[in-house]
């Protein structure tokens, strides 16, 4: 009864219309910043390595207590990066790729990248509004979809219902979802039990979640990108010893999107869904959880932070995702199923529906008795400092709901912030003990509610990036940009 229930409301919120919406929202920004995903490239990069200039201490009005009222100062635009590429990079880039191939074919992989370039816009779009709407807190620079859809839609009650959503849909949904991928590839790799590794992903959860945010944007700084460098590193090596398979795994990729495959024609509808859901799943891009991270930053213009989002999802999906779908495609260790879970393709029959298998075999196949562990280790860290940030999306969001006409409740937060990391250390457990089918349309549902509100949210406030971006432009035309 419970999965059923969960497939019905699954089906609801991720019907055809939110698909569709995103790509028309991703689309329109797109036009609307003058295809600033391309055009603003080169200033994507400059401004991630920017050194940042001593920032001024943040005044919180309302603390009651010496220990409310630390000279607190925002994260650098580097730190606010890694954390958004943190929450992005995770059992999506690795469980997520195979199972887009797995039920969309190869062809799913380029309706991702598609999904990805038009994100990118819309990336943008959110990232500024919340820089445009942050507001301060003790500890530090906080914001994100609830402060721009309170101040600047003017609809409070629909901040504290994406608030809500967050809260459950990150920190009680999503992270199952995480810890259920590592779960399984620790135990394919080592046999390490399920319940052993939640324990171990949630008492390292709480061990760093107790430093606030600092230490939180510290280690996702740290971890996070030489993490996606290595495992970009090892992709590489294993497409080049395939590099036979190259020109026809391309073919097979382009030929499938556009149903002109004999053998994935009939499934052309679930490559595009697939492609879209887990492209949307892995970058997050309109979901509002990257504009969450990108508040917390302290930079001297909104767009800036902006267009440093915009270029996290190129890393996601055209880098880390790409990486997982060319080593699966090269080796040829992926199986292809129907919406009936009849099989269309057999490329590894002694692998079935086990996805992570599909990532892991691959890697196997050139590093022999290597590979399951590799993999295995990469996702737990991506499924760590995921874990991190979508902690961090649900305590921002629990700072918005305490603070109330100008009042902050410091005493309640904290009450509620420990509260809440001893339940999403829970739910890490809980995620990794449950199957998997469930788990994933557990995190679709809660991905879906946020990303309904604050797609419509932006479309309706993006006049507001495009001036920022415009200005931002105009400063640096006239020499005057920071």
């Amino acid at each position: 009864m419970f999965e059923k229930i969960v497939s019905t409301v699954n089906g609801i919120v991720w019907s055809p219309a939110l698909v569709i919406l995103l790509i028309a929202a991703g689309l329109y920004f797109t036009v609307r910043t003058r295809f600033v995903q391309i055009r603003r490239l080169k200033l994507m990069v400059k401004l991630l390595f920017v050194r940042k200039k001593e920032p001024v201490p943040i005044e919180v009005s309302g603390a009651s207590t010496e220990e409310d009222t630390p000279k607190a100062k925002g994260v650098s635009s580097f730190q606010a990066f890694c954390m958004a590429l943190s929450g992005r990079v995770g059992t999506g880039n690795i469980v997520g790729v195979a199972t887009a191939i797995a039920m969309g074919g190869p062809g799913a992989i380029f309706w991702m990248w598609m999904i990805a370039f038009f994100g990118a816009s819309t990336a943008f779009v959110e990232s500024t509004l919340a820089q445009i709407y942050k507001f301060p807190h003790h500890t530090g620079w906080r914001g994100g979809p609830t402060t721009y859809i309170d101040n600047g839609l003017k609809q409070r009650w629909l901040g504290i219902l994406f608030a809500l959503f967050t809260i459950i849909g990150y920190g009680l949904l999503s992270v199952t979802v995480q810890a259920n991928g590592a779960a399984s590839a620790a135990f394919n790799s080592f046999h390490l039990p399920p319940l052993a590794g939640g324990i171990l992903l949630a008492a390292l959860l709480l061990l760093v979640v107790a430093g606030g945010v600092k230490r939180i944007a510290n280690v996702a700084a740290v971890i996070t990108p030489i993490m996606a460098v290595i495992y970009i590193l090892f992709s590489l090596i294993i497409v080049a010893l395939n590099y036979k398979a190259i020109p026809g795994m391309f073919s097979l990729i382009f030929t499938s999107a556009f149903g002109t495959n004999a053998a994935f024609g009939g499934i052309l509808g679930s490559a595009i869904a697939f492609g879209v859901k887990r492209g949307l799943y892995s970058n997050e891009a309109g979901q509002g959880g990257g504009a969450i991270a990108s508040a917390s930053a302290d930079v001297s213009h909104p767009a800036k932070q902006g267009l440093v989002q915009a270029f996290s999802v190129y890393i996601d999906t055209l880098l880390v995702c790409t990486a997982t779908a060319l080593m699966i495609l090269s080796s040829g260790t992926y199986n292809v199923f129907d919406a009936a879970g009849g099989t269309v393709m057999t490329g590894a029959p002694e692998l079935g529906n086990n996805y992570v298998g599909f990532t892991q075999a691959a890697v196997d196949k050139v590093f022999h008795g290597f590979g399951g562990a590799f993999v295995s280790i990469a996702l737990f860290f991506f499924v760590f400092t995921t874990i991190i940030a979508y902690y961090f999306y649900a305590e921002s969001s629990i700072a918005y709901l305490c603070s109330t006409g100008g009042k902050h409740r410091w005493k309640l937060e904290k009450v509620v912030v420990w509260i809440y990391r001893l339940l999403i250390a829970a739910a890490v457990v809980f995620g990794a003990v449950r199957e998997a089918n469930v788990i994933w349309q557990l995190g679709d549902i809660g991905v879906g509610l946020t990303t309904w509100i604050n797609v419509i949210v932006i479309l309706i406030l993006c006049p507001q990036a495009i001036r920022a971006l415009k200005d931002l432009e105009k400063k640096e035309k006239a020499g005057e940009l920071e």
